[in-house]
């Protein structure tokens, strides 16, 4: 929609000129409706006869701005999203360090303290309390979005895969990025640290014979996974798209990054979290992007385990499997390229008298995204010195 050409379109409707050929028509109608609602404060919903202006006493006449509605809606979206990480935040590093803390004073066998990100004790102690943290943490902003922008369950989550080939694409692309993300930064810090920790208590994972080692694996890549992708390509995305879906990919894929409050792990973050969202938009189903969650904590896994056993000859190298899954991830798109052309779906695009850049800013300076943004800094910084 150019809502700068005011000499042929003198009526702006921004829900009707939103561009919705790039998915379903079931998804379209009840995207449509939930952003209709002229009750809902999160739905762009900006209606105006450029010919007509509104009295308000003492002012005189006043023509409605479309620019000034659409700034109010994603400072409103941005406050829920802000207030959604800043319980992710309080939940890892306070609330679940003063849990550990409490269960540490009345004799349980597990130690941590709040500037540190190492874990001491038992193991099934260990394994319990991360899973619980890594649950709430997820679980709680994840229903404080699902209630605050009360979706329909077609629009939160996308759920008609166009096809079986825009899946495979994914899985191919998730290999390729995470070959190239995985460079800087070859294990991400508590995966490593966990590593650590069995292996200092004599259990061998490498033949995953150890218990708590398994469920916990098990625990990340699955649950964790789908928990991520319902958080980040759920409600929020939903609510984002509004402003074009290259809005939406920036947006959650920056705040998945800064979430994992580890400079180490940022770059791998955002890149994975823009696979997955342009992966769920081409596929037009969520479980798309959970395979790429999956298949990225796969791969990382796989390097944890490949260099405990670099010595043995019977396993591939680490160099040598990042190089293969990066040439069999890339191999694999040109060759889905090749068969469909450009049959891919593309992206919708979101035109205004706001530039996308004017939007990002917007977004950076809502309440109380400047205080999430020095937070995830504070606690990245603290993470690399301690």
């Amino acid at each position: 929609m150019d809502l700068t050409d005011t000499s042929e379109k003198m009526i702006i409707n921004v829900v009707d000129q939103f561009d919705y050929s790039t998915q379903n028509d079931v998804y379209n109608e009840s995207f449509k409706t939930w952003r209709k609602n002229k009750q809902n404060p999160y739905a762009f919903n900006f209606k105006q006869n450029r010919k007509e202006s509104v009295f308000v006493d003492g002012k005189g006449f006043e023509s409605k701005s479309a620019a000034t509605a659409e700034r109010d809606c994603i400072s409103k979206i941005m406050y829920i999203a802000g207030i959604a990480m800043l319980m992710w935040i309080v939940i890892d590093n306070i609330i679940g360090k003063i849990i550990v803390g409490i269960f540490d004073f009345i004799g349980f066998d597990i130690h941590t303290s709040l500037f540190s990100t190492s874990w001491y004790g038992g193991s099934s102690e260990i394994i319990t309390s991360l899973m619980a943290i890594s649950f709430v943490k997820l679980l709680v902003p994840l229903i404080y979005l699902h209630k605050k922008l009360k979706m329909p369950r077609q629009v939160e989550h996308m759920s008609t895969l166009n096809h079986t080939s825009d899946l495979l694409g994914a899985i191919c692309m998730t290999m390729a990025i995470s070959a190239v993300a995985s460079l800087p930064n070859i294990y991400t810090n508590r995966t490593w640290q966990l590593f650590n920790y069995f292996r200092s208590i004599n259990a061998d994972i490498s033949v995953w014979n150890q218990e708590q080692f398994v469920v916990y694996t098990i625990f990340d890549i699955i649950i964790i996974s789908i928990m991520t992708e319902l958080l980040f390509r759920g409600a929020i995305f939903g609510a984002l798209r509004q402003f074009g879906d290259r809005y939406a990919i920036i947006i959650t894929s920056a705040m998945a990054g800064l979430l994992v409050q580890d400079f180490r792990e940022f770059p791998a973050a955002v890149l994975i979290s823009a696979v997955a969202s342009v992966s769920m938009l081409r596929s037009g189903s969520i479980f798309t992007s959970i395979f790429v969650q999956v298949v990225f904590k796969m791969y990382r896994l796989a390097l944890v385990l490949l260099e405990e056993n670099s010595s043995d000859p019977a396993f591939l190298r680490r160099n040598s499997f990042i190089l293969i899954a990066f040439v069999s991830g890339a191999a694999g798109v040109v060759m889905l390229y090749l068969i469909r052309g450009t049959k891919y779906t593309r992206l919708a695009v979101y035109k205004s008298e706001i530039t996308c850049k004017e939007r990002l800013n917007i977004a950076c300076k809502s309440f109380p995204a400047p205080a999430v943004i020095c937070l995830c800094l504070l606690s990245a910084i603290i993470k690399l010195i301690f």
